[in-house]
Order: structure tokens, then C-alpha cells, then sequence
């Protein structure tokens, strides 16, 4: 870990998952939380806060394609999304 706070640390994607990997579990786990009548952006927030896997429903194998990744790529598909919409 970097001790000077002066400076920028690197914070960088897996380079062994695919680009598209973590955009795809999003979307299928918002249809998963959807269709069983969760709000996903509370689910998946709660998810990602937490680490805690039963915010996700099994439903659609939700719970078990979320889990495949880890949350800091979840949340950096998520900025990177925001921010691509936003600039």
C-alpha cells in the first residue's frame, strides 16, 4: 500500500475477465431482482455495501452469476457506465 498520501494509486479491472463480463451479470441480475418484485438498485447496493449474497435472489441463478465477480468490479462497471452517460 502506498503510505504517501500525496500521491495516485492505480486501481485497475482483472485483466483475465472480459470487458462485458460484469455489464452482463448487472443486467441479468436487475432482470432476476425485477421479476421477483425486488427493486434491484436497493438489492444491488445492498450487495455491494455488504458483500452479503442474500440481497441477490437465487432466481435465475442471480445470486450464484453475481458472486463470480468481485464486488470493486461490479461498482467500476457501474461508475464507468454513470460517467460514459454523464461526460
Amino acid at each position: 500500500m502506498n503510505n504517501n498520501m500525496n500521491e495516485t494509486q492505480y486501481f485497475g479491472r482483472n485483466q483475465n475477465e472480459p470487458e462485458n463480463e460484469a455489464k452482463r451479470i448487472l443486467i441479468s441480475v436487475s432482470t432476476a431482482l425485477r421479476e421477483k418484485g425486488y427493486n434491484p438498485v436497493n438489492q444491488i447496493v445492498g450487495y455491494i455495501l455488504s458483500g452479503d449474497p442474500t440481497y441477490i435472489t437465487s432466481y435465475l441463478n442471480a445470486r450464484a452469476m453475481i458472486r463470480k465477480l468481485e464486488r470493486d468490479e461490479l461498482l467500476e462497471e457501474l461508475v464507468k457506465d454513470y460517467l460514459k452517460r454523464n461526460e
